[in-house]
């Protein structure tokens, strides 16, 4: 609605994950090399750890683009993203071999576990690998991660062909925790975490993204504007996200060329987004002990 009046060829601030805008602050870069490098060198299962809204699913879809493009003929890459992991056994199974294009001889586990072994040994000769990648993860039972883990059992090469990331909330090291998951922890090789920006990357984020929507001109946000927005939104993506899409709205309506600190209170106002910047966020979740970290 406002981009032509703003000098843009299209939204910069959607909400949906899209890897076109994705702007690597240092946490999302030292998150992203370390699940392409823990791919690359078959680290086996990973956890990566993230507060809400600071854009986990972005960088997993970034991931499955990298992983995509590096794939040959002679060296395929299988991968499957599952998004929604409130799901029972059967119904995990029947999403993880739908997008791994695995085609059991039945319905049943025993099937599956055999289509998945081939797949395994398929892919150990050819030097590939197998990735399994799980946003949310958690929202998983217990039971569930359980059977992720047993999943793994099935790869007894020298060099690990299944991959597995888990992504979640900071909820997930409390799940990872539980004593009946002590098997599940031996096997995590690396845990990356997320953090917010700080006040210059969230300035960083917002330039970078009006650029990538086609602004090639100055911004419409002033100083105190980008100001204001990092400390109502305590450096949140997705919170920066929705308080610039609507200040420029509103400026949009009143035919107003620059955003101030005035409109942006205003806009945090009618989103009720006030109360973040007397609030704080939890972006330092206790690491695991014993378990690899890599990130800020």
């Amino acid at each position: 609605m406002y981009s032509s009046f703003y000098g843009l060829k299209q939204d910069p601030f959607r909400l949906t994950p899209d890897p076109r805008f994705l702007h690597l602050a240092e946490p999302h870069r030292n998150t992203l090399r370390a699940m392409v490098e823990g791919v690359a060198g078959r680290k086996g299962l990973q956890v990566a750890i993230g507060p809400i809204g600071t854009g986990k699913t972005t960088l997993l879809y970034c991931l499955q683009h990298i992983l995509s493009h590096e794939a040959t003929a002679e060296r395929p890459l299988r991968t499957a993203f599952v998004v929604n992991p409130t799901l029972t056994t059967d119904e995990l199974f029947e999403s993880l071999f739908d997008e791994l294009e695995i085609h059991a001889s039945a319905p049943t586990k025993p099937a599956r576990l055999r289509a998945l072994h081939e797949l395994l040994l398929s892919s150990h000769k050819s030097n590939s690998a197998v990735v399994i990648i799980i946003d949310e993860a958690h929202l998983m039972p217990p039971e569930l991660i359980e059977e992720i883990r047993l999943l793994m059992n099935l790869d007894n090469y020298p060099v690990n062909v299944l991959q597995i990331i888990l992504s979640g909330q900071p909820e997930l090291l409390p799940l990872l925790m539980k004593p009946e998951l002590a098997a599940l922890r031996q096997r995590i090789s690396v845990v990356t975490k997320l953090r917010a920006l700080t006040l210059m990357e969230s300035r960083a984020y917002i330039a970078e993204r009006m650029h990538v929507a086609g602004l090639r001109g100055e911004s419409p946000f002033n100083t105190p504007a980008l100001e204001e927005i990092h400390k109502l939104t305590n450096g949140v993506p997705r919170l920066i996200n929705s308080i610039c899409d609507h200040a420029l709205a509103i400026g949009f309506r009143r035919q107003m060329r620059k955003i101030g600190a005035d409109l942006v209170i205003e806009a945090a106002e009618e989103m009720g987004l006030m109360q973040l910047s007397s609030g704080t966020l939890d972006n330092n979740a206790s690491p695991m002990t014993g378990l690899a970290q890599t990130g800020s």
